[in-house]
């Protein structure tokens, strides 16, 4: 394994959807060799990632924990463990309590799913309680066809005004919505409990480019959380779906070396974000 070099503060991860389609124990093996400080498990078809057992094997072999859990709460998932989406967030909550991951990534609920969105403010906070899990609630965006946008998401795509107490900021998401990601930063405070570290051109296809390669002022939203403390886990979760294996290594560790510079160029300041 090569040595991971962390950041004060900070943790720089790596989402297993990083090498999709490999598989998920490739994804571990892949975080060990580039030195990152963990990774992040999106629950998918795979049966490694809906099984606590093969995944703290793997996380043991490869002596590289799992920081948190991506909830199968995506349009490609939707039969995963259950069409019901409380149970995907329940057990989604127990394999993080199994591996000792402390956050559990969510996507708000579709609009189709009115029960679901009825109660899911209350609901998440509820569970949070319950369970000692920060459910970090991710921003998304609105779907364009057409020239025609379609707001798919429930109660909104944006998270910074609903009351939830902790979020996850996607910088791919961001570039396909138009959002200001720095703005919503400052906004958060506190309440950006996590970062999925990507890039985007403004597309409305949601493109996850290696930060650095669109448009997104991902440097800057890095030396920002630096400043203010960040204690969360930033996670590169980028497309390498169409490259070879000697690219996607190249892509994840120009994409981790850009993680640890823009971190470790702040001064750490008295206004924390994302600190608990």
């Amino acid at each position: 394994m090569a040595g991971a070099v962390s950041i004060p503060g900070a943790t720089v991860a790596l989402s297993t959807a990083s090498v999709y389609p490999e598989s998920c124990a490739s994804a571990f093996a892949t975080a060990a060799r580039l030195g990152y400080d963990g990774v992040e498990v999106m629950v998918w078809t795979d049966p490694v990632s809906q099984e606590a057992g093969a995944l703290a094997a793997l996380s043991e072999l490869h002596g590289i924990p799992v920081v948190s859990v991506h909830a199968p709460t995506l349009l490609l998932t939707q039969r995963v463990w259950s069409t019901d989406p409380w149970t995907k967030v329940d057990r989604s909550i127990e394999l993080a309590r199994d591996l000792g991951a402390s956050t559990v990534v969510l996507h708000p609920p579709f609009r189709w799913q009115k029960e679901y969105a009825r109660d899911f403010v209350e609901g998440i906070a509820l569970r949070e309680h319950e369970s000692g899990v920060a459910l970090a609630v991710e921003n998304m965006f609105p779907w364009r066809a057409r020239q025609r946008e379609f707001e798919a998401y429930l109660p909104h795509w944006d998270p910074v005004p609903q009351a939830y107490d902790n979020v996850t900021l996607d910088l791919s998401h961001t570039a396909t919505a138009g959002s200001d990601a720095m703005a919503m930063a400052a906004a958060l405070g506190p309440r950006l409990r996590h970062v999925h570290l990507a890039d985007g051109l403004g597309s409305p296809k949601d493109e996850h480019l290696v930060p650095g390669r669109g448009g997104q002022p991902c440097a800057e939203f890095l030396e920002l959380l630096a400043a203010r403390g960040f204690s969360g886990s930033v996670v590169v979760e980028v497309g390498t779906r169409r490259v070879t294996p000697e690219q996607r290594d190249i892509d994840l560790a120009e994409a981790l070396a850009f993680a640890r510079l823009h971190l470790a160029t702040a001064t750490p300041a008295q206004s924390p974000v994302g600190r608990r």
